[in-house]
């Protein structure tokens, strides 16, 4: 036997076992992600707290995945001045990270047990719906003496139909208002115990609001912002459709007859096989939603001011001193303005101003209305006899439909699109695992290019028959028509600042006066 070989039982002996040290700490150190290096104390075993506790059916990697969103979002707006001040202490991280686990808690349980049906296929449309309305009323008077004789921009006069006060007259939004609101919010979802420091609560508000006003604000009100998100929801767009300029081309001379006969029958049978297959399908889904629906109870009217008004205003407290809006010009539409009510201790409020809607169900009626606003239907006929059959034949399913929609909801609103959006809203805040820069305005060029793929958008399957009748005779011009509310990054502000105050109005009921 050599020296340098090694006899079998000995290599057998000496041969690293997948569990020694060597190889647990290799695991160790692999096991330990953003999160807990930086929201768990050094040297700790302990596992991170749990985050979602309410619902049963959440994906498995949806606390991952929140946890390395609020560990980036501290190490990008907390650690960089806290280290400057000591760089010893690492218990203040994971101490704002146990704060931040109550208000997660607080806020899924509310969401568990808020209903969003009222809120997804009433108040959000009904919101959306009167945005269109004013800036349509608006457009006509400008450079009239509505406008000062053309002196006021359209974002001016819109400030004027829909005043509210966390936004000034030139559309800028005012942090202290989201600092009131994020402060009450912690103030009820966190223990007394943990809401009384007032060094980790401004911590946590400051870092909310400057995520919120700096980073999300400026960014979704952007006119192409908004377009460029229309698209990726349309999906391609086909220019050319190539298929028919092939199937056009002349058959070859050496083909028969016979053989081209053949060739036409089976397609034929095929295509109609395809197309019986597609029915019996849509047939037995059809069947099957049905029963499901059916044999879904009826959702109960929730007596609670979470489902009492679709606008809402919060007033910060008197040492604020907001930038104040101009009065309400006078309007042929029942604009979503704001009333102002301070309260005598200061506190902050939500003040409603539509009527109560608890009792209203027929959850088709306003997301009809609003189709009917957005592609102005009342100035074609077709259009209007289509969408007024169509109502007329929602009203005739109005119980069916007031379960299918919120069954249809519930099923859209999966652990998977919450998972998904939860990676969506970590990339585009943290691409590289820090805060972005700002965002790159696309050129005049690039920004009309993604209008024009809108306006060409023409669909594809049933929906591509249709829209002849639903939008005339000229679809690109009705679907620019569409975009044009949606054009000015002031009045877009203002429709995202009502729709966050519904929002949270619906999460927490208690701000209301």
């Amino acid at each position: 036997m050599t020296a340098n070989k090694i006899p079998p039982l000995a290599a057998e002996l000496i041969k690293p076992d997948d569990h020694s040290i060597a190889s647990s700490a290799v695991t160790k150190s692999q096991q330990q992600t953003l999160a807990r290096r930086l929201l768990l104390l050094p040297h700790s075993s302990d596992d991170l707290p749990p985050l979602l506790t309410v619902s049963s059916n959440t994906h498995p990697e949806l606390a991952a995945e929140l946890y390395d969103f609020i560990a980036l979002a501290l190490r990008a707006y907390v650690n960089p001045w806290w280290t400057k001040l000591t760089r010893y202490d690492k218990e203040f991280l994971p101490h704002i990270n146990r704060i931040l686990v109550h208000v997660v808690h607080a806020i899924e349980e509310r969401a568990h047990n808020v209903q969003l049906s009222s809120l997804a296929f009433h108040d959000l449309p009904t919101i959306i719906t009167q945005h269109y309305v004013d800036f349509r009323n608006i457009q006509p008077k400008l450079s009239t003496s509505y406008a000062t004789g053309g002196a006021a921009s359209l974002s001016h006069l819109f400030a004027q139909i829909q005043p509210h006060t966390a936004i000034s007259s030139d559309g800028k939004i005012d942090p202290e208002y989201y600092r009131q609101v994020v402060d009450i919010i912690l103030k009820l979802c966190l223990p007394p115990e943990d809401y009384e420091p007032e060094v980790e609560r401004v911590i946590i508000r400051e870092v909310l609001v400057k995520v919120l006003v700096n980073d999300i604000f400026p960014k979704i009100t952007q006119p192409w912002f908004i377009q460029k998100t229309i698209l990726d929801l349309l999906g391609p767009i086909e220019e050319e459709f190539y298929g028919s300029s092939r199937s056009s081309q002349p058959a070859s001379n050496d083909t028969s007859f016979f053989h081209s006969m053949v060739i036409i029958i089976l397609s034929a049978l095929q295509s109609f096989s395809g197309a019986c297959l597609a029915l019996m399908h849509a047939y037995k889904q059809a069947i099957s939603t049905i029963k499901l629906v059916n044999q879904t109870p009826s959702q109960p009217s929730k007596d609670s001011t979470s489902s009492q008004d679709t606008a809402t205003d919060i007033q910060p407290t008197k040492a604020a001193q907001p930038t104040q809006t101009p009065p309400a010009a006078p309007s042929s539409s029942s604009s979503s303005t704001t009333s102002v009510n301070l309260p005598s201790d200061g506190i902050p409020t939500l003040s409603p101003v539509l009527p109560p809607s608890q009792q209203v169900q027929d959850y088709a009626v306003a997301p009809l209305r609003m189709l009917t606003e957005i592609i102005n239907a009342h100035e074609r006929y077709a259009s209007t006899l289509f969408l007024s059959t169509l109502s007329m034949t929602a009203s005739s399913m109005t119980p069916f439909l007031d379960k299918l929609l919120p069954y249809l909801l519930q099923h859209f609103l999966s652990p998977s699109f919450v998972l998904n959006t939860t990676r969506l809203s970590k990339r585009t805040l943290f691409p590289n695992g820090y805060p972005g820069p700002p965002p790159i305005i696309p050129t005049p060029e690039e920004q009309a290019e993604i209008r024009a793929k809108i306006v060409a958008w023409r669909g594809k399957g049933p929906i591509s028959h249709l829209l002849p009748i639903i939008l005339g005779s000229d679809p690109s011009a009705t679907l620019g028509a569409a975009l044009d509310p949606l054009s000015d990054a002031d009045c877009n502000a203002r429709l995202i600042v009502f729709i966050l105050d519904r929002l949270l109005l619906t999460l927490f009921p208690e701000l209301v006066a």
